[in-house]
């Protein structure tokens, strides 16, 4: 082999593994998807859940992905979505990608006036789920920032499995209701039942309640 042929080859070889690695998964990194809860009167939590999304976007890195959405009458929608990126390699770009995202979080809270009729937990996680394995990052994750109080349209269907395998899905600021204080038990069983599903579906659960130890959002397995 000539010396021309094997600077040729030489140039391909890094080209060729580019693009041999192109759609798969990506191991080192992470996505995120947080559903914020927009019904009633939860509404008022919105601002410890922009905290949580400062903090997020502090701590990914170049590589990683992240989706806000809100949980409102019908969440399985792509137009539920309120901010989406994976992080590009260039730190700069990077920056800019985070400053648009928090701009795009703080203007939706500015201009929620008033909390979604339903609740349709299920079908944000159906969304989140979508989402988070078409990233390819090997840890995913579901934030769930709500009491966890389902509440679906008379017509809507959400009685399934939904398949969680290799995510973790960490419930948030999982406030009780009034009913709750009534009867404790109320609230176990709901935090009960949402284990279930989410394990159920091959997922892991956690619930994280104080909000000052965001350090723990994030735990590798």
């Amino acid at each position: 082999m000539n010396s021309v042929k094997k600077l040729l080859l030489t140039a391909a070889l890094p080209l060729s593994l580019a693009l041999s690695g192109c759609g798969e998964a990506r191991p080192e990194t992470k996505a995120v998807y947080l559903l914020i809860d927009t019904s009633g009167t939860y509404t008022q939590e919105l601002h410890k859940a922009q905290a949580i999304i400062n903090y997020l976007l502090a701590n990914l890195n170049s590589g990683d992905s992240m989706a806000v959405a809100r949980i409102d009458s019908g969440s399985f929608s792509e137009k539920d979505i309120l901010a989406k990126a994976t992080f590009d390699m260039r730190p700069s770009t990077a920056n800019e990608q985070k400053r648009s995202f928090k701009q795009a979080i703080d203007d939706f809270a500015g201009k929620l006036k008033y909390g979604s009729a339903n609740t349709d937990i299920s079908g944000g996680m159906l969304q989140a789920t979508e989402y988070l394995n078409e990233t390819g990052a090997g840890e995913k994750y579901v934030f769930i920032f709500s009491d966890l109080e389902e509440d679906l349209p008379d017509d809507y269907t959400r009685d399934f499995p939904i398949s969680m395998d290799n995510i973790q899905v960490v419930a948030l600021n999982v406030t009780k209701l009034r009913s709750d204080n009534i009867d404790p038990r109320d609230y176990l069983n709901r935090l009960d039942n949402w284990q279930h599903r989410v394990t159920e579906g091959g997922g892991d659960w956690r619930v994280l309640n104080d909000l000052e130890r965001m350090e723990r959002l994030i735990v590798a397995n």
